[in-house]
Protein backbone atom coordinates (compact mmCIF):
# COMPACT_ATOMS: atom_id res chain seq x y z
CA UNK A 1 0.00 0.00 0.00
CA UNK A 2 1.20 3.37 -1.00
CA UNK A 3 2.17 5.25 2.25
CA UNK A 4 0.08 8.03 3.66
CA UNK A 5 1.37 8.69 6.82
CA UNK A 6 4.58 9.09 9.06
CA UNK A 7 4.39 8.39 12.66
CA UNK A 8 6.87 9.02 15.05
CA UNK A 9 8.05 8.91 18.54
CA UNK A 10 9.76 11.98 19.93
CA UNK A 11 12.61 11.47 22.64
CA UNK A 12 15.21 9.07 21.23
CA UNK A 13 14.05 10.19 17.99
CA UNK A 14 14.34 14.02 17.53
CA UNK A 15 16.16 14.47 20.68
CA UNK A 16 19.12 12.14 21.69
CA UNK A 17 18.35 9.50 23.67
CA UNK A 18 17.87 9.82 27.44
CA UNK A 19 19.52 6.75 28.09
CA UNK A 20 23.03 8.56 27.28
CA UNK A 21 22.08 10.50 30.39
CA UNK A 22 20.99 7.49 32.78
CA UNK A 23 24.45 5.88 31.56
CA UNK A 24 26.18 9.56 32.68
CA UNK A 25 24.07 9.84 35.91
CA UNK A 26 24.99 5.94 36.97
CA UNK A 27 28.64 6.58 36.65
CA UNK A 28 28.71 9.63 38.42
CA UNK A 29 26.79 7.54 41.52
CA UNK A 30 28.63 5.04 41.31
CA UNK A 31 25.33 2.80 40.18
CA UNK A 32 25.25 -0.39 38.08
CA UNK A 33 25.42 0.05 34.05
CA UNK A 34 21.18 0.39 33.05
CA UNK A 35 20.01 0.02 36.42
CA UNK A 36 17.58 3.24 35.64
CA UNK A 37 16.47 0.77 32.45
CA UNK A 38 15.75 -2.04 34.83
CA UNK A 39 13.57 -0.05 36.87
CA UNK A 40 11.02 1.38 34.22
CA UNK A 41 11.46 -2.40 32.53
CA UNK A 42 10.70 -4.28 35.66
CA UNK A 43 6.69 -4.23 35.94
CA UNK A 44 6.40 -2.10 32.97
CA UNK A 45 2.49 -1.80 33.07
CA UNK A 46 2.23 -0.67 36.54
CA UNK A 47 5.82 0.71 37.69
CA UNK A 48 6.33 4.22 38.21
CA UNK A 49 7.25 5.49 34.92
CA UNK A 50 4.23 3.71 33.98
CA UNK A 51 1.92 5.58 36.19
CA UNK A 52 3.56 9.03 35.47
CA UNK A 53 3.41 8.70 31.60
CA UNK A 54 -0.93 7.74 32.77
CA UNK A 55 -0.49 10.45 34.55
CA UNK A 56 -2.08 8.47 37.25
CA UNK A 57 0.55 10.18 40.00
CA UNK A 58 2.43 13.45 40.34
CA UNK A 59 5.59 14.25 40.36
CA UNK A 60 5.51 13.21 44.03
CA UNK A 61 4.32 10.01 43.58
CA UNK A 62 7.12 9.11 40.96
CA UNK A 63 9.71 10.44 43.14
CA UNK A 64 8.64 8.34 45.66
CA UNK A 65 7.87 5.22 43.80
CA UNK A 66 10.36 4.92 41.88
CA UNK A 67 12.78 5.44 45.11
CA UNK A 68 11.11 2.39 46.41
CA UNK A 69 11.08 0.54 43.44
CA UNK A 70 15.49 0.88 43.12
CA UNK A 71 15.74 0.30 46.56
CA UNK A 72 14.02 -2.83 45.91
CA UNK A 73 16.75 -3.41 43.47
CA UNK A 74 19.17 -2.90 45.39
CA UNK A 75 20.01 1.16 44.74
CA UNK A 76 18.43 3.88 45.84
CA UNK A 77 17.13 6.45 43.64
CA UNK A 78 15.24 9.24 43.95
CA UNK A 79 12.79 9.82 41.41
CA UNK A 80 13.23 13.26 41.19
CA UNK A 81 16.88 12.55 40.10
CA UNK A 82 16.00 10.78 36.80
CA UNK A 83 13.53 13.44 35.57
CA UNK A 84 15.89 15.85 34.84
CA UNK A 85 17.68 13.16 32.55
CA UNK A 86 14.95 12.41 30.11
CA UNK A 87 15.60 15.60 28.10
CA UNK A 88 17.47 15.37 25.14
CA UNK A 89 19.69 17.62 22.32
CA UNK A 90 17.65 18.39 19.11
CA UNK A 91 18.79 16.18 16.10
CA UNK A 92 18.37 19.04 13.22
CA UNK A 93 18.23 16.70 10.77
CA UNK A 94 15.84 14.93 12.22
CA UNK A 95 13.63 17.95 12.34
CA UNK A 96 14.76 18.83 8.88
CA UNK A 97 13.27 15.17 7.98
CA UNK A 98 9.72 16.04 9.72
CA UNK A 99 9.13 19.17 7.63
CA UNK A 100 10.32 17.65 4.34
CA UNK A 101 7.82 14.39 4.79
CA UNK A 102 5.18 16.74 5.92
CA UNK A 103 5.25 18.29 2.22
CA UNK A 104 4.21 14.80 0.99
CA UNK A 105 2.77 12.72 3.62
CA UNK A 106 0.40 13.63 6.96
CA UNK A 107 2.49 13.01 10.01
CA UNK A 108 1.76 12.59 13.44
CA UNK A 109 3.22 12.05 16.93
CA UNK A 110 2.78 9.67 19.60
CA UNK A 111 4.77 10.18 22.63
CA UNK A 112 4.80 8.57 26.21
CA UNK A 113 5.51 11.67 28.25
CA UNK A 114 5.03 13.60 32.30
CA UNK A 115 2.28 15.85 32.35
CA UNK A 116 4.21 17.71 34.56
CA UNK A 117 7.48 17.58 33.21
CA UNK A 118 7.46 16.84 29.72
CA UNK A 119 4.13 17.69 28.30
CA UNK A 120 3.70 21.26 26.14
CA UNK A 121 0.70 21.94 28.58
CA UNK A 122 2.71 22.62 31.77
CA UNK A 123 5.39 25.36 32.25
CA UNK A 124 4.27 27.24 28.99
CA UNK A 125 6.62 29.41 29.28
CA UNK A 126 9.81 27.05 29.39
CA UNK A 127 7.81 24.55 27.39
CA UNK A 128 7.65 26.89 24.56
CA UNK A 129 11.18 27.55 24.10
CA UNK A 130 11.80 24.40 24.43
CA UNK A 131 12.49 21.78 22.17
CA UNK A 132 8.70 19.66 22.38
CA UNK A 133 7.40 23.52 22.38
CA UNK A 134 9.15 24.29 18.74
CA UNK A 135 8.60 20.70 17.23
CA UNK A 136 5.06 19.72 18.16
CA UNK A 137 2.96 21.97 16.67
CA UNK A 138 4.51 21.17 12.69
CA UNK A 139 2.43 17.95 13.52
CA UNK A 140 -1.24 17.37 11.86
CA UNK A 141 -2.13 15.17 15.27
CA UNK A 142 -0.27 15.02 18.28
CA UNK A 143 -1.02 12.14 20.76
CA UNK A 144 0.28 12.35 24.70
CA UNK A 145 0.36 9.47 27.12
CA UNK A 146 -0.08 11.55 29.78
CA UNK A 147 -3.38 13.20 28.25
CA UNK A 148 -4.64 10.12 26.02
CA UNK A 149 -4.31 7.66 29.56
CA UNK A 150 -2.75 4.99 27.73
CA UNK A 151 0.58 4.78 26.50
CA UNK A 152 2.87 2.73 24.13
CA UNK A 153 3.78 -0.37 23.64
CA UNK A 154 -0.50 -0.45 23.65
CA UNK A 155 -1.98 -0.96 20.30
CA UNK A 156 -4.68 1.34 21.16
CA UNK A 157 -2.72 3.95 20.81
CA UNK A 158 -1.41 3.21 17.58
CA UNK A 159 -5.16 2.96 16.58
CA UNK A 160 -6.05 6.39 18.09
CA UNK A 161 -3.47 7.85 15.69
CA UNK A 162 -4.65 6.02 12.55
CA UNK A 163 -8.33 7.51 13.53
CA UNK A 164 -7.15 10.94 13.59
CA UNK A 165 -5.14 11.17 10.55
CA UNK A 166 -7.57 9.19 9.03
CA UNK A 167 -5.03 6.11 7.47
CA UNK A 168 -5.25 2.50 7.64
CA UNK A 169 -2.16 1.25 9.89
CA UNK A 170 -0.75 -0.71 6.47
CA UNK A 171 -0.53 2.72 4.62
CA UNK A 172 2.33 4.27 7.71
CA UNK A 173 5.80 4.25 8.37
CA UNK A 174 6.29 4.58 12.52
CA UNK A 175 9.45 5.61 13.84
CA UNK A 176 10.72 4.96 17.51
CA UNK A 177 14.08 4.69 19.41
CA UNK A 178 12.32 1.63 21.50
CA UNK A 179 12.06 -2.17 19.57
CA UNK A 180 9.23 -2.32 22.41
CA UNK A 181 7.06 -0.08 20.58
CA UNK A 182 8.20 -0.79 17.34
CA UNK A 183 6.85 -3.81 17.79
CA UNK A 184 3.01 -3.45 18.01
CA UNK A 185 3.40 -0.69 15.22
CA UNK A 186 4.97 -3.59 12.88
CA UNK A 187 1.83 -5.89 14.14
CA UNK A 188 -0.79 -3.47 12.91
CA UNK A 189 0.77 -3.69 9.84
CA UNK A 190 2.70 -0.37 9.69
CA UNK A 191 6.87 -0.53 8.34
CA UNK A 192 8.52 0.32 11.36
CA UNK A 193 11.88 1.73 11.96
CA UNK A 194 13.72 1.49 14.91
CA UNK A 195 15.86 4.51 15.68
CA UNK A 196 19.23 3.40 16.54
CA UNK A 197 20.96 6.86 14.36
CA UNK A 198 20.19 9.74 12.54
CA UNK A 199 21.98 8.34 9.15
CA UNK A 200 20.17 4.81 9.82
CA UNK A 201 16.99 6.46 10.57
CA UNK A 202 16.81 9.04 7.66
CA UNK A 203 18.52 5.89 5.20
CA UNK A 204 15.29 3.64 6.14
CA UNK A 205 12.54 6.41 5.58
CA UNK A 206 13.94 6.98 2.46
CA UNK A 207 13.58 3.16 1.79
CA UNK A 208 10.34 3.40 2.81
CA UNK A 209 8.64 6.53 1.35
CA UNK A 210 10.90 7.15 -1.24
CA UNK A 211 12.03 10.65 -0.82
CA UNK A 212 15.98 11.41 -0.97
CA UNK A 213 17.22 12.99 2.27
CA UNK A 214 20.22 15.39 1.80
CA UNK A 215 21.25 16.16 5.25
CA UNK A 216 17.92 15.90 6.25
CA UNK A 217 16.20 17.71 3.17
CA UNK A 218 14.09 15.56 0.82
CA UNK A 219 15.31 16.05 -2.62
Amino acid sequence: MTVEAVIWDFGGVFTTSPFEAFARYEAEKGLPKDLIRKVNSTNPDSNAWALFERNEIDAKGFDELFLAESTALGHPVPGREVLPLISGAVRPRMVAALKACKQHFKVGCITNNMVSHHSPGADAPQQAAGAMGQILPLFDHVIESSKAGVRKPDPAIYLMMCAALGVKPEACVYLDDLGINCKPAAALGMRAIKVVDVDQTLAELSAATGLIFEDGVAA
